[in-house]
């Protein structure tokens, strides 16, 4: 087996791991804790576990506010992490499979909640007072928001860089 074999097996480990851990927070906060009735447990002074129901994607765009929207969102958000998933497969570096791959396993722990329930189940609540630098999020939002960055940051640090030595074209 080569390399950019193993390094896409390693980025497929990568996705299923971010997607059970996810789900399996995901299942303690609404299983034994009981977030939904609770709604709010106090962890530290700047960041509280907050069940919320979110029915839209990224940042709250696109709520679905029918059963229509939903499955018009499950079916937009299961095509991304298909090319996703074509992305990882055609990827040889590591680095860029590991960006890719944390997209791919929080983009299906969200697809499973949509799915399963209708709305994506959010609960990481950081605040600062009254300030909140982010909307409530879940590990799955957080993977992915992290993969992109990387995938950002790589693709904007690692553009290369033209040959000075290079003869110019001749000119005709």
């Amino acid at each position: 087996m080569n390399r950019a074999m193993r390094n896409r097996i390693a980025g497929l480990l990568i996705a299923a791991l971010i997607f059970l851990v996810d789900q399996a927070i995901k299942g303690w906060l609404t299983g034994p804790l009981r977030l939904e009735q609770v709604h709010v447990i106090g962890l530290l002074p700047v960041f509280d576990l907050r069940y919320t129901q979110n029915f839209g994607v990224s940042l709250g765009l696109f709520t679905a506010g029918s059963p229509e929207g939903r499955w018009a969102l499950v079916a937009m958000t299961g095509a991304i992490a298909a090319f996703v998933l074509i992305w990882i497969m055609r990827e040889r570096k590591l680095g860029d499979i590991a960006a890719l791959s944390l997209v791919l396993g929080g983009a299906a722990g969200n697809i499973r909640d949509r799915f399963l329930h209708g709305f994506v189940i959010d609960y990481a609540d950081l605040h600062f007072g009254e300030w909140r630098p982010f909307l409530i999020f879940n590990l799955a939002d957080a993977a992915i928001t992290i993969g992109v960055l990387i995938i950002l940051a790589r693709s904007l640090l690692s553009r290369e860089k033209p040959d000075a030595t290079a003869e110019p074209a001749p000119e005709s």
